[in-house]
């Protein structure tokens, strides 16, 4: 990168050190006495997602809850400065957590909390948006952090993939591996070092879901993994130092346990009641005794009167792509959640001998002095006691309405913070795991006191692209980038010694514009180095970026949805919630003596809500309409269309195809209009090819390649942003590679398709692999007279859920049409979708969360029941070879029950599961059929999975099928 020079800056680092004026020189012997605190030990612990703490972070920008602001915000860390107390909580998926017992520690105890959730909820279904998969895993991430912030909790994340609903933890550690899983947790508890550890599940059957049952077993394991040194040496080699939490626990089981054993929901049956500790290894046949109990229900002022579950509730109900618009509150009153501890290196006895304690930190000193009491470091009992004495002081004092009134006491705390991290660093012989512990708890006391003084200040700090763009994005290409940041001070004059601006991570110099202050009387100024009280502030930095950057893109990624787990692009974010913001603004303050930093994520310069990142995009973006097909085999050409975005309006990409060997493609100019003249913003260019086969090998697949070349640059994948209104985005890459196979493949010809939405799937824009063009309607289309020209009808997946109007005589339309002589065909529903919808009665599963008769390993055997039925013999016979290769599972939402005008056509079952009839359902109505699809094509279509293109060509078909005909 190429920097202008600086034209006010106090700290001018490039100078010879003759240059520096003795008063200067004086400050930044001060500096070199304070910065330490704000550096990782040696050996060096990269950080770069700040997992840690030890650092000050920035703002979040979509964080506009009140109590994380201002008074309120001040309020709260007053209460985490009062202990050192801190915890971890390990889940399996989002929304697994349980929200109160975490506000309850953060922001009723003031312990520092975390939570590692060992996937991202790729599995789940979506309520809000056709996004699945890895993507779906991004907005479920954002989903989680917003619920986050309710909860007062920091966010770690495993690398492991949901690959939807497992009933067994065999299956889930098969598809994982119990190494990554373990390193996953160990690294995260080394990385945090909480005191404490738990885990909403045991790891019984009692969990259900195999991926609980992970999580459970593996918070134990990791307890006693994390602090041994020979366990995952790489870490420790990478300056990651051992830990040892104290004790760890978990909830009490959820499933009812009595007379008939243990109530395993995942496969709805009875199981023998088994509990292993896997800390000890004792296995019991009795429910685990509580050893605490957390008051979950309890009101807090501070929340406003709410309890810590209640508050927490208003944070889950965010989480909107599983659980939809609404979310059940709590009610006032009681509400208990109890914890069996499974292991203590306190000298406690088992779980199952202990009384009850009053707290998960009985018997552990979580007073400031503690952390000299557990390691051994008798010097810093005064220190840390004096340090104690002036939080509770300032806590003492504290008035909302003045908060300014106890900065002197906190900054006093500061200053003394400050001279024991620098005794630590200095004055101890050689470096242990104890030191390396002790210099993280200083350093997290040190931000948290850095943060509570700028509160008390009433200082902000804000940054914002200063050019706004027509994408809100700045290009990898970009060649200059300027940032307006503004500060507003409080009611006391503030030093300033520097702006920065960091690029990825890392300080640039920057050329500063002049810079303006509105004071009362609106005059403007220039910035002046000592801002006076109660005036706010601007000034525009910027870089001459001179190479190319890389685009703001997810750390984790993975070749295939069949990999149940991802690669990680950079090692030192294991673990992290997302890629962090690629340009952050730093302000460092001289408080009297005391070094105060803030730090801003630079925001787009949209007024979006919230607030978005400002992030880097290559200047073109490939993309396919589908990513998979299939094409007869018989068929030696096929049209492949594809497309370009170039954030530049007057330059058009340059296509061309890396194709197979001998295979070959033209642009059909009738395909391929002249280009209209582009809009300001931006350009996109579209080409269709016919593309030419030679000799394809059957059910083999192909990968076509889409380049698009611009200014000497190739580019090979597309972006998009997914998410939804009100929550954060994240831009979701995806290589440009269509992937064709050629299929043993026939469909009826000329079908005149609808396709009614659900709550999400992409099954009508893979349709065309089977020569139809779907036509999409909406709920106000379902009538006779419109209806009727249509071969058949599809509804999407969950579309009862989607259109509540449809319930009882708002299906009477597709009743009608159904009996008319039309074709229905009902993809996975729950307990939305029943007799009152139906033609005869069915019943399909209760809720989502009711897994009895999924199917959900994708290579369970299938039996054909009725070879020769029309359905499965016209226009393609269906045979067992269709079912190869699926991916994720058979099917989602199997119907539990129906009348006998439904006849089951194909049956299914996961390992030790009644057989499963409920997948493909068919019964004729008056003229018609009406069809209940089960099986999960919505998920084999997208991934190119032959054999579900052959059986939804039948299905489609039935209206011309000569052995349905009446």
């Amino acid at each position: 990168m190429r920097y202008c020079g600086d034209t006010h800056r106090m700290m001018p680092h490039s100078h010879p050190a003759r240059t520096i004026p003795a008063s200067l020189l004086a400050l930044l012997l001060v500096t070199a006495l304070t910065i330490p605190a704000q550096q990782p030990a040696t050996p060096h612990l990269d950080d770069p997602a700040n997992l840690a703490g030890e650092r000050v972070a920035p703002q979040d920008l979509a964080d506009d809850l009140p109590i994380n602001h201002g008074a309120p915000a001040l309020q709260q860390l007053l209460r985490k400065l009062r202990t050192r107390a801190s915890f971890m909580l390990i889940v399996a998926h989002p929304d697994d957590e349980d929200g109160g017992l975490l506000t309850y520690l953060s922001r009723g105890q003031g312990a520092r909390v975390a939570m590692l959730t060992l996937n991202r909820g790729e599995g789940g279904q979506n309520l809000m948006s056709a996004d699945f998969d890895d993507a779906l895993g991004l907005i479920r991430t954002q989903e989680l952090l917003a619920a986050g912030r309710y909860m007062g909790v920091d966010q770690l994340f495993g690398t492991e993939v949901d690959f939807g609903f497992s009933k067994t933890k065999e299956e889930a550690f098969a598809k994982w591996t119990h190494d990554r899983v373990l390193y996953d947790a160990v690294r995260a508890i080394r990385l945090y070092r909480p005191l404490v550890i738990a885990s909403v599940f045991i790891g019984a059957p009692s969990d259900g879901h195999g991926q609980h049952q992970v999580s459970g077993e593996i918070a134990q394991e990791a307890f006693k993994a994390a602090g041994d040194p020979t366990v995952f040496p790489d870490q420790i080699a990478q300056g990651l130092e051992p830990w040892q939490p104290l004790k760890v626990y978990a909830r009490s089981p959820f499933a009812r346990i009595d007379t008939q054993g243990m109530y395993d929901y995942a496969v709805s049956a009875y199981v023998p009641p088994s509990f292993t500790n896997y800390v000890t290894g004792k296995v019991t046949t009795t429910v685990p005794k509580a050893n605490v109990v957390i008051p979950e229900g309890n009101t807090d002022p501070l929340l406003g009167g709410l309890s810590y579950v209640q508050f927490a509730r208003q944070g889950l109900g965010l989480q909107r792509s599983q659980i939809g618009n609404g979310i059940r509150m709590a009610g006032p009153g009681r509400a208990d959640v109890s914890y069996h501890r499974y292991g203590s290196k306190l000298n406690q006895p088992d779980g199952d001998d202990s009384p009850l304690e009053t707290s998960l930190f009985d018997g552990i000193d979580t007073s400031l002095v503690g952390m000299a009491v557990q390691y051994n470091r008798p010097a810093f009992k005064e220190p840390l006691a004096k340090i104690s004495a002036l939080i509770d002081q300032a806590a003492n004092q504290y008035d909302p309405a003045h908060p300014e009134g106890i900065a002197a006491t906190l900054r006093e705390a500061l200053k003394q913070t400050d001279e024991l991290l620098q005794f630590a660093t200095i004055r101890m012989n050689g470096f242990t795991t104890d030191q390396f512990s002790l210099l993280h708890e200083l350093r997290i006391k040190r931000v948290q006191l850095n943060n509570a003084l700028i509160l008390a200040h009433g200082i902000t700090l804000q940054a914002t692209l200063a050019n706004p763009v027509a994408n809100q994005s700045l290009l990898t290409t970009q060649p200059q980038i300027e940032v307006k940041t503004t500060f507003a001070n409080g009611a006391e004059t503030a030093d300033i010694q520097n702006i920065d601006l960091h690029i990825l991570g890392k300080t640039t110099k920057t050329k500063s514009s002049f810079g303006s202050l509105q004071d009362p009387a609106h005059t403007r100024l220039r910035i002046p180095l000592h801002l006076p009280p109660g005036v706010s502030a601007e000034d525009t930095l910027r870089v001459l970026v001179d190479s190319e950057l890389p685009p703001t893109r997810p750390y984790f990624s993975r070749p295939n949805t069949e990999q149940a787990y991802y690669d990680v692009a950079d090692p030192a974010l294991r673990n992290a919630p997302s890629t962090p913001p690629p340009l952050t603004a730093s302000l460092t303050l001289d408080d009297h003596g005391v070094t105060l930093t803030l730090t801003a994520i630079v925001a787009d310069s949209s007024d979006s809500k919230p607030r978005q990142a400002a992030v880097f995009v290559p200047p073109v973006s490939v993309s396919l309409p589908v990513s998979a097909a299939v094409v007869p085999v018989l068929k030696h050409d096929f049209l492949l269309s594809y497309s370009a975005f170039n954030s530049e309006s007057l330059k058009a990409p340059k296509f061309h195809l890396e194709i197979p060997p001998l295979w070959s493609y033209t642009l059909p100019p009738e395909l391929n209009p002249p280009h209209l003249t582009p809009p300001p913003s931006g350009r996109n260019s579209r080409e269709t090819a016919l593309v030419r086969t030679v000799d394809p090998i059957a059910y083999r697949p192909y990968d076509i390649n889409v380049v698009a070349e611009l200014d000497d640059r190739d580019y090979h994948e597309g972006f998009r942003t997914v998410g939804y209104p009100g929550l954060t985005s994240t831009n979701f890459y995806t290589p440009a590679v269509f992937h064709v196979a050629a299929v043993d493949l026939e469909a009826a010809p000329n079908l005149n398709v609808a396709y009614l939405p659900g709550t999400g799937d992409d099954v009508a824009a893979y349709l065309p692999a089977l020569g139809v063009h779907p036509h999409i309607i909406t709920v106000a289309d379902l009538n006779l007279t419109t209806l009727s020209k249509y071969d058949a009808v599809i509804l999407g997946v969950r579309a009862y859920t989607a259109h509540p109007e449809l319930a009882g005589k708002g299906s009477q339309p597709l009743l009608d049409y159904a009996a008319a002589g039309g074709v229905v065909i009902v993809q996975y529903n729950n307990s939305h979708f029943g007799d009152a919808e139906a033609p005869f009665p069915i019943t399909t599963p209760a809720s989502s969360g009711d897994h009895a008769h999924d199917v959900v390993e994708e290579s369970q055997p299938v039996a054909i029941l009725a070879p020769a039925n029309p359905l499965l013999s016209w226009p393609n016979q269906i045979t067992r070879a269709d079912f190869n290769n699926w991916v994720d599972e058979r099917g989602h939402g199997f119907a539990a029950s129906w009348g006998p005008d439904f006849h089951p056509l194909l049956e299914t079952h996961d390992p030790g599961q009644p057989p499963q009839l409920g997948g493909l359902l068919y019964a004729r109505t008056g003229k018609g059929l009406y069809i209940y699809l089960g099986l999960a094509l919505y998920r084999q279509l997208p991934a190119g999975v032959p054999g579900p293109y052959r059986l939804f060509a039948n299905l489609i078909s039935a209206a011309r099928n000569p052995g349905l005909q009446k």
